[in-house]
């Protein structure tokens, strides 16, 4: 990134594998993006050891009935695992994730991980990151975030391809309203907030 005297980013530059890419961590990104993050993707981030047994069981018994991977129950160490070290979605692959999250979790803190995420979480083509994402989808930092948006940005790594706001918006807007319809059943935002982003435009 170039920046001008005052901080703002005046060129970005992709990396030498063609990544653009922006530093993100937890102080630097909006708190509603992180209550959106967390409420929808993993809960329990902060308390359980890399892999929640629940949300494991009941995937494995949904992949059992159709010996297919439908359901990850992936946390969000587990997601840093896949992405740091990719394998196949099989259950063998599955057992290797689940192993190369327990090695995160011994390795880093909770506060280490996240960060990892924020910076290299796919967002669509070769955008990583949630401040290169914001930069790219919303021409803002991922600091200003305004609820619908923060919502967004934490459902598109789940398939970046498929409902990337500027090319999908419809899909992109149910996948954002799946988010908010979350956050309003664990009353973490009110309702007023939730109907409020709703009406917002994705793209």
């Amino acid at each position: 990134m170039v920046y001008a005297d005052d901080g703002r980013a005046l060129r970005a530059f992709a990396d030498n594998k063609g990544i653009w890419r922006q530093h993100a961590d937890i102080n630097s990104v909006s708190p509603l993006y992180l209550q959106a993050l967390l409420t929808y993707e993993d809960q329990y981030f902060w308390s359980h050891f890399g892999v929640n047994p629940v949300s494991l069981l009941r995937a494995m018994a949904l992949n059992w009935q159709c010996y297919c991977i439908v359901s990850g129950g992936s946390t969000l160490s587990m997601q840093v695992a896949r992405i740091l070290h990719p394998h196949s979605r099989t259950i063998a692959g599955k057992i290797v994730q689940i192993l190369r999250t327990l090695q995160l979790e011994l390795s880093l803190s909770k506060a280490e991980i996240l960060t990892l995420y924020l910076n290299y979480a796919p967002f669509g083509g070769t955008v990583e990151g949630v401040e290169a994402a914001s930069q790219a989808y919303l021409g803002k930092s991922a600091k200003q975030l305004s609820h619908a948006e923060a919502a967004l940005l934490a459902v598109l790594p789940q398939r970046p391809s498929r409902i990337r706001p500027d090319r999908y918006p419809n899909r992109a807007e149910k996948a954002r309203n799946k988010v908010l319809n979350r956050l309003a059943t664990q009353q973490v935002w009110s309702n007023t907030i939730i109907k409020s982003a709703e009406l917002e435009q994705v793209y």
